[in-house]
């Protein structure tokens, strides 16, 4: 497996799903080991003068005027981090936890944060050789970065608190002695330049965006299932109508139908004049969601390769600012929004879940049952499950970047709850691999009550490859662990095989 680079300026969506979620193993690039050894020498120089330095000789957050004498700076960085270790809740999962660390590592590499290029060598030590920290989902603020979070990512480099190595929960240190890896010693502003930063929210962030983009693919794909078995048209879909209402995200939505239903000898069969909006209006719906997937990968490219530490120590300038790149309302905005976005597509897969099962609406049988009606309930509940994860999604969607509570004695006075943010979205993410895996399994039955001749080649491919997974509802059983490991499948960007496009 390729290694990924980490310099500071170039990483990617796909090299962080890469090393999160398939194992990769990442090395600091050499340019970013310059930059950082530039910024820790001018801290040092500074270090000598007689000049208060935020975090370095001075206390924190409502604390930053009190003088800390040098003798005690390393024992500041040690508290500073045992101190913000204060999160609760379950732990983020191993692929988060994987992604947290190669994008600490990666704002560090930037240069800007005055530590030692080792710091930064030393997280990747940990992800490569599987040390993961145990991180509290709930404590974060977003304001001065998720401070909580990454306080404890920050405590197993110092031999404390928990991780997880080769499926073990063991006491940091443990977990570092079994891994080959000794604890480090802070050097002055290492604490600080640790905790200081959105990655945690930007981390959670990056993966729901790669699997947000893959349910956006696969709403495009099930919208053509859904249509062809029911005999909807494809008329709504031709380039000429959208290139009168313009969006970038209805011409690409739209141009995936079409292209999935090519060949297809179903459409116009149920022959209604116009088709219902879950399916007429389809791409229009799906089109807006992707439109706002691509605005938050702008946000999030953009904060991979930033500075987010305080303060920052510029070279080339010779110069420490104090500042608040830490702050998270950048991403706590884009953040609700993929959420909103996510959930729509639920919300009209539900809709077609419906329309699928209702014979009135469909032309098929009561609920896709193929045989005695009545004796059998067949896809009847998948629908009732749906319309209760899209009662959750909606909740969920309530934003959290409009909120804020004043803390550290009212100098944190504005607060981004950007890590919320993040929760919330990969909450609904996963509601909706939920929902958009009910609405497949439905299509895949409702088009076998026609003739396989009659069906797009997209259609069969389909269908044999979920038939290999979920075999055919030819009378009443539980289906709550087929779907969700479909959806879990989903969620790992494993279903479908073939790329979409």
């Amino acid at each position: 497996m390729t290694a990924v680079r980490v310099d500071g300026l170039h990483l990617t969506k796909e090299a962080v799903w890469q090393v999160a979620v398939e194992g990769a193993p990442a090395f600091l690039a050499p340019e970013a080991e310059e930059r950082m050894a530039r910024s820790h020498r001018l801290l040092q120089d500074l270090m000598r003068e007689d000049r208060p330095i935020y975090g370095i000789n001075t206390g924190f957050g409502a604390l930053a005027q009190k003088a800390i004498s040098p003798e005690k700076w390393g024992e500041l960085q040690r508290n500073l981090v045992r101190s913000h270790a204060a999160g609760v809740g379950s732990p983020l999962s191993r692929e988060e936890v994987r992604a947290f660390l190669l994008l600490r590592a990666q704002a560090l590499a930037r240069g800007y944060s005055g530590v030692r290029p080792r710091l930064a060598a030393f997280l990747l030590d940990m992800l490569n050789r599987g040390v993961h920290p145990v991180v509290p989902s709930r404590g974060s603020l977003g304001a001065s970065g998720d401070l909580a979070p990454l306080a404890h990512l920050a405590l197993v480099v110092l031999g404390e608190g928990e991780a997880e190595w080769r499926g073990e929960i063991l006491p940091g240190g443990e977990a570092l002695s079994r891994a080959g890896l000794e604890p480090l010693n802070l050097g002055p502003k290492e604490g600080l330049a640790l905790i200081n930063g959105t990655q945690a929210m930007t981390a959670l962030g990056i993966l729901s965006l790669v699997r947000s983009l893959h349910l956006a693919r696969l709403s495009d794909l099930l919208l053509a299932l859904s249509l062809e078995a029911m005999g909807g048209r494809a008329e709504p879909f031709r380039p000429e109508v959208q290139e009168v209402r313009g969006h970038r995200g209805q011409r690409e939505s739209a141009a995936r139908v079409l292209a999935f239903l090519e060949g297809s000898r179903l459409l116009g069969q149920a022959g209604r004049v116009q088709d219902a909006y879950a399916l007429r209006c389809g791409a229009v719906v799906h089109g807006a969601s992707w439109q706002a997937l691509y605005h938050v990968e702008d946000v999030l490219t953009t904060e991979m390769q930033a500075a987010t530490d305080n303060p920052l120590v510029f070279p080339e300038l010779g110069e420490v600012i104090s500042a608040g790149n830490f702050h998270g309302q950048p991403l706590a905005l884009a953040l609700d929004y993929l959420a909103m976005a996510v959930a729509e597509l639920g919300n009209i897969s539900e809709r077609r879940l419906f329309r699928l099962l209702d014979p009135h609406l469909s032309g098929l049988p009561p609920f896709l049952t193929p045989r005695e009606e009545g004796l059998h309930s067949g896809l009847m509940i998948l629908q009732y499950t749906a319309a209760s994860l899209v009662a959750e999604n909606k909740i969920l969607c309530t934003p959290a970047s409009v909120d804020s509570i004043p803390s550290s004695a009212n100098q944190e006075d504005h607060v981004s709850m950007g890590m919320t943010a993040a929760l919330k979205g990969a909450q609904v993410v996963e509601n909706t691999a939920r929902i958009l895996a009910m609405e497949l399994v439905a299509a895949v039955q409702a088009l076998a009550f026609h003739p396989e001749t009659l069906w797009s080649p997209v259609g069969r491919e389909v269908h044999r490859e979920l038939r290999e997974r979920i075999p055919p509802l030819e009378e009443d059983r539980s289906l709550g662990g087929e779907v969700e490991a479909l959806a879990r499948d989903i969620l790992q960007l494993k279903f479908p095989r073939k790329a979409l496009p």
